[in-house]
Parts: structure tokens; C-alpha cells; sequence
């Protein structure tokens, strides 16, 4: 929901917000905000130096030009704010407050700062006006709702400055400069008019044209769809229009008159879309979402969004893919007409379908990024074509433009209730996707708050297999990113979910991240339970491959706890567990472990040995990087040992494998990792299941 346009020094650049070059009116309200800059505030009279940024209100009716007048107002004044403009949308189409954590985390992405998964508001917000202290910076916040949520944002330098629009007063925020709008004056209506009807149709009558301005109370917007509809006519004259929306009952704003007026004078199809596209997700709509809620193909949705925006009732977005956004203003008149069009069982049967046509669009972008998996391209061929991407990079464009409206889908599904299942599929496979397209480490702040919704899906619906599986995600965010005592909590609970869904992947997997966060902790007696306690169930099971894998894991802990004889034993079994299964590499490397603990265990003599053999091992399993990294251990004991022939001899053994800088795979001196894995090494977790 957050438009950034960072213009200068080096930050991320993106397009500001469209402003039509033409501005028009507000002559007398833009002069009087520059002066407001300029205006010493209450602070500066006594004699203090300001501590925050001024603050700028444009205030008044949705509808009324507000937005396009800060807008203005940012494009005149920027040049004098060197650091650049931030612009965000603090509610959302409906009027709902956009979370002040997510407004900060876009505003830090937009100036490439980081954005830990997870971090609560306080952090975040306090990150920003940080880094907005060092900075000289417009900041235009649309559609405030109030003064709390834009308070949090403001810089703490003089040096920035914060034009706001909103509907109201921000009572509580200290020497506020307000604006407050009404219509525009008569001359700039008239002219708006004219943009879109042409000037012939304004000059032969321009008395219809002033009355036509005054039937619309000279609010821009109720203008713009005014002139939409009579340039969608170009054989009706502006006093008939005059005339019939005078006649109109005087029940409402006049952007509700005019714009009801518009949407009764539409084909059925294309009013019936118009209606439907009010449960378009974050007010955005595309040809998709059109045709998906309203059962139409996707080209006939195409050419109705198309008219649509000739009628002035939609905008373009600009953007490589065509996007359209539901004006703001409009936004809860469309959703009054569709409850009173449509029956309630019509529009959630609308939602369904929207969310199963993003569910499978979802699938395609994944499935094209898996050009060597033959089950993907057969699902992929099964699926209509109108659905398939030509290109990973077609896919990853999309995903990038409709995330934001992806995102909203699933807050929206979620919230809603009714479409539970739905909404998980939703999740699960925009997860995929995004880990297809962005990588797990790019993604993962968008993960952290699918991974939530997909929790309060399963508290609410009592599945407890599908809680483990978002608890396990949540916490190895939560590792990640530092917050070892959070994702201990998740693991715990994480636990006890798939102990109740009798779930013994969930089981198994929140007890080796438990001992993983122990050990990241530095308890390494309880990190070694845990993992054993992992192990017993993996044996129980017969699961071979995993049980070797957690005689590495145990084997480590004892290691950082300088139990020797227990990691040596712990890695005996590991190497047997590897050997049995077939594993040469994981065999090779648990070796290459065993006698790295052997010298730390002052046995140089066994390590000699086992790092021969281990070699061997590396050498079968064709792997150069661990024959160059034993080679050189194998010098370093050679050399403790006495033996300084030999040790360079497998020095430059080393080196002609890896050239003359090889890489210290393993250290000398403590050991400073896991052997096997980090501490929880994520794995994303599908909640539903499904592909």
C-alpha cells in the first residue's frame, strides 16, 4: 500500500505518484502552504531550536482534490529537500488503518535500509525517524486517519518536513499548518471540464458549463466523472447533463450523485464489474481479478476496465503490467451499490473465485521457475493458457506488481472467515512463489506475516498440524534474525501442536530447533538432550538418514560443551549411520569432524589417520572443496607432529586444487559452527499440503 519515490543521494528511486503536469486551481492554498514553510513555528519564536519536522495539513472530503494538491505542493517544494520524497498511504481503500509496521517497513525498504522479519512496530518506527534524522526529506502522507499514525512517522530533525492529508484535524500533534478545502474556484472547474469534453462543448455554452460546475459543488472528482461521461458522449450536450443531475435527488454528497448518476448509466456488464471490483484486493485490480470476479472472460474484462477508465471511474497504474486502481474517494460508494445490487451469497461467491484464480496463477509463476521438474511442466501444460507465463521473468514481474494486491488478498481472506480453506491454499502457494522467485532471506519479511495469517487460520479452525507447521516457520524467522528467546517460545509451542495433531515430522523437527536454540544460547547440555530426544523418535521411526544426521548434531554440542569423548562417540556412530545408508559425502564429512575433534582431544596421531581416510572418502563422493580443506588440515598436523616435508607436501596438494588461496573450510582453533546445519536452518513449511 506504500508508494515511495526517493529521488536523490544515491537512495532507491521509484516513480512518485501520477500528478497531471496541468495543474489546476488551489492558487491561493498552495501559496499559502509554501508560506507555512517558510513560517517560524512556536518553538523557534521561543527561542528553541524545532525537534521535529513540520508538519503540513491538506484537510478535507475524499473526493475534493486533496491528494493531487500535496502532490503539488511536493513537486514545487522538493527541489529544496536534497535527500528526496517518501510518500505513503497510511489506510487502506476501505478506510481501514494501514498498521504503522507496515508503513515503516516499506518506508525503510524504500531507502534500502533493513527490515528484520518480525520486528514490532516500536523498532521499526524508531529505525526510520533515525535514519530520516540524518536526512534532509519530504514526506507526503495520503489518507492519514489520524494524528497517532502519523505521529510515529514523523523525523525528529527541522531539516524534513511532513505534508499530511487527511480528513480531519490531527489533534495532538503540535503546531499543525492546516489547509482546508473546499471547491475549486469557478474559472479551474470550468477548465477541468473542458480537459475532458474538449473546449468546443465548454465555449458554445458556457453558462450549462458553470451550472454544471455548480451541480457538482466544483469538487474535482465529481468534475473528472462528469467530464468522463460526457466524453464517453460526444453528441450530448453539457446542459442535458446539467440539467439531469439537478434533477437528481439532493440526498447525498455531490460526488455520490454524480457518480451513482455515472454508474446507472452504464451497460449492465460494465456496471456489474464496476460493483464487483470494490472487493478488489488493496483497491487494485488487473484483467485477472476483473474476469475472476465477475465470471466473465479475461478479454472482455480487459475492454470493460478499459471504458472504465475512459469514464473516469478507474485509473491506470503505471506499471509494466496492466493494473488499475479504484479511486480512493469511490471506494465506499462501489462498495455501498454492490451490497445493495448484489445478494451476500453472490459476493462471496465472487471472493471465491478471485481468490481460486490467484491461487492458480500462484501456481503457474512457481511452476515455470521448475523448467527441469517434469511433474511441474505437466501441471503447468494442464492449466488454461490465459494462466501460463511465457517466461520465469514475465512471472517474476508479475509477482512483483501484484504484490502488494497478492498480500491484501491474503489479510482479506483471512479476516473474512468463511473462505478459510481458500485462504490457506492462497498462502501456501504464494510462499512458494516467492521462494521460488525471491529466495527464502529476500522474502522473509512478507513470509513472517504470511506465516502469521496461516497461525491464526489454524487457531481458528482448531488444526493443530497445520499451527505446528506455522509455528515452525515463524520460529525460524525468528532465529534468524537474532531473536533466539522468541523462537525458542515458537518451538516449544510448535511442540506441543504436532504432539497434539500426532504429527511425528512436526514432533521430530520442533525438537532438533529446540536443541538448536539451546545451543545457540550457549546451554549445550540441553541442547544435547534435545537433539537426542530428536534422534530417539527419528530411530523409533526408522528413519536412517535423519538418525546420522542427529549423531552429527549431538556430536557438535558435546563439542562446544569440550565433551571430547562423547562428541567422538557421537561421531563414530554418525560416520556408521552414513556408511550404511550409502552416503559417501555425508560419510566423507563426518569423518573430516571426527578428526578435527580428535585433535582437540590432543590425540594428533588418530586424527592423522581418520583424516586420511576421510580424504578417500572426499575423494569417492568427487568432492574437490573437502579433499583441499582435509589436505590442509592434513598439513597442519603433520606439522605439529614434526613432520614439515609431508605437511607441504599436501599444502600444495591443496593448492592445485583450489588455486593459490584455498578456502579455510574448517577452523583450527574452536570449533565456531555446527558441523551439520546453523542453529535452525529454515525450512519453509507448506501448511496445506498442497501443490
Amino acid at each position: 500500500m506504500t508508494d515511495q519515490a526517493v529521488d536523490t543521494g544515491g537512495v532507491r528511486r521509484s516513480a512518485p505518484a501520477a500528478t497531471d503536469d496541468r495543474f489546476l486551481g488551489r492558487t491561493r492554498e498552495l501559496k499559502e502552504l509554501r508560506a507555512d514553510i517558510e513560517r517560524a513555528g512556536l518553538d523557534t519564536i521561543a527561542g528553541r531550536k524545532a525537534p521535529r519536522a513540520r508538519v503540513l495539513l491538506i484537510a478535507g472530503r475524499p473526493g475534493s482534490g486533496r491528494t493531487a494538491l500535496a502532490a503539488e505542493l511536493v513537486r514545487q517544494v522538493a527541489p529544496g529537500y536534497p535527500d528526496g520524497v517518501l510518500r505513503a498511504r497510511l489506510s487502506e481503500p476501505d478506510g481501514t488503518p494501514v498498521p504503522v509496521e507496515r508503513t515503516a517497513r516499506d518506508l525503510l525498504t524504500a531507502l534500502r535500509l533493513p527490515t528484520p522479519p518480525g520486528a514490532a512496530a516500536d523498532d521499526l518506527t524508531h529505525a526510520l525517524r533515525t535514519a530520516l534524522a540524518q536526512r534532509r526529506m519530504l514526506l507526503l502522507l495520503d489518507d492519514a486517519p489520524g494524528a497517532e499514525e502519523v505521529d510515529v512517522l514523523l523525523p525528529e530533525s527541522p531539516d524534513c518536513l511532513a505534508v499530511v492529508v487527511s480528513g480531519g484535524p490531527l489533534t495532538g500533534i503540535s503546531d499543525v499548518r492546516p489547509c482546508t478545502l473546499g471547491g475549486l474556484d469557478t474559472k479551474s472547474a470550468v477548465e477541468l471540464l473542458s480537459r475532458h469534453t474538449g473546449s468546443v462543448r465548454i465555449t458554445v455554452d458556457p453558462r450549462s458549463a458553470e451550472s454544471l460546475v455548480e451541480a457538482c459543488q466544483a469538487q474535482p472528482a465529481a468534475l473528472a466523472l462528469a467530464g468522463g461521461w460526457l466524453a464517453a458522449r460526444p453528441q450530448t450536450a453539457v446542459s442535458d447533463l446539467a440539467k439531469r443531475l439537478h434533477a437528481e435527488p439532493d440526498d447525498a454528497t455531490a460526488l455520490a450523485r454524480v457518480f451513482r448518476f455515472a454508474h446507472d448509466q452504464l451497460p449492465d456488464r460494465s456496471a456489474r464489474i464496476l460493483r464487483l471490483l470494490s472487493l478488489a484486493p488493496a483497491g487494485l485490480a488487473d484483467p485477472h481479478t476483473a474476469s475472476a470476479l465477475a465470471g466473465c472472460s479475461v478479454d472482455t474484462a480487459r475492454t470493460t476496465l478499459d471504458e472504465l477508465v475512459r469514464h473516469g471511474l478507474l485509473h491506470p497504474v503505471g506499471s509494466p503490467l496492466p493494473q488499475y486502481e479504484v479511486p480512493g474517494c469511490l471506494h465506499p460508494l462501489l462498495l455501498l451499490l454492490a451490497e445493495s445490487h448484489e445478494r451476500a451469497g453472490e459476493l462471496q461467491l465472487a471472493r471465491a473465485r478471485m481468490l481460486e484464480r490467484t491461487v492458480r496463477l500462484l501456481q503457474s509463476c512457481r511452476a515455470i521457475t521448475e523448467t527441469d521438474n517434469p511433474q511441474a511442466r505437466e501441471k503447468l501444460q494442464a492449466l488454461p493458457r490465459e494462466l501460463r507465463f511465457p517466461t520465469p521473468r514475465a512471472a517474476a514481474d508479475w509477482l512483483r506488481v501484484r504484490r502488494p494486491a497478492l498480500l491484501a488478498a491474503a489479510r482479506a481472506a483471512v479476516a473474512d472467515g468463511e473462505l478459510d480453506t481458500l485462504a490457506r491454499r492462497l498462502m501456501a502457494q504464494l510462499v512458494k512463489a516467492m521462494v521460488a522467485h525471491l529466495g527464502t532471506q529476500a522474502a522473509a519479511p512478507d513470509l513472517y506475516g504470511i506465516h502469521g495469517l496461516v497461525l491464526d487460520v489454524a487457531r481458528r479452525r482448531e488444526l493443530p498440524r497445520e499451527q505446528a507447521a506455522a509455528l515452525l516457520n515463524l520460529g525460524d524467522l525468528d532465529a534468524q534474525t537474532g531473536r533466539t528467546t522468541d523462537a525458542l517460545v515458537r518451538y516449544r509451542s510448535a511442540l506441543a501442536a504436532g504432539r497434539s495433531a500426532n504429527d511425528p515430522y512436526a514432533t521430530g523437527r520442533a525438537m532438533e530447533s529446540v536443541g538448536g536454540t539451546y545451543q545457540e544460547l550457549g546451554d549445550y547440555d540441553r541442547a544435547a538432550d534435545w537433539f537426542g530426544r530428536a534422534l530417539a523418535e527419528r530411530l523409533a521411526r526408522g528413519e536412517r538418514t535423519e538418525a546420522a544426521r542427529l549423531y552429527g548434531r549431538i556430536a557438535g554440542a558435546h563439542t562446544y560443551a569440550g565433551r571430547y569423548g562423547e562428541a567422538l562417540r557421537a561421531w563414530r556412530a554418525a560416520v556408521s549411520g552414513h556408511r550404511k545408508n550409502g552416503d559417501v559425502p555425508a560419510q566423507a564429512r563426518a569423518l573430516s569432524e571426527l578428526a578435527r575433534v580428535q585433535e582437540y582431544a590432543g590425540r594428533p596421531e588418530e586424527s592423522l589417520r581418520t583424516c586420511q581416510e576421510a580424504v578417500e572418502w572426499a575423494r569417492r563422493a568427487e568432492d574437490v572443496r573437502l579433499q583441499a580443506a582435509l589436505q590442509l588440515r592434513l598439513a597442519d598436523t603433520l606439522e605439529r607432529l614434526g613432520d614439515s616435508t609431508a605437511a607441504s607436501l599436501h599444502r600444495s596438494a591443496a593448492e592445485r586444487m583450489l588455486g593459490e588461496e584455498p578456502p579455510d573450510l574448517f577452523g583450527h582453533a574452536e570449533p565456531d559452527s555446527d558441523p551439520e546445519h546453523g542453529a535452525n536452518a529454515c525450512e519453509i513449511r507448506s501448511a496445506s499440503g498442497e501443490d
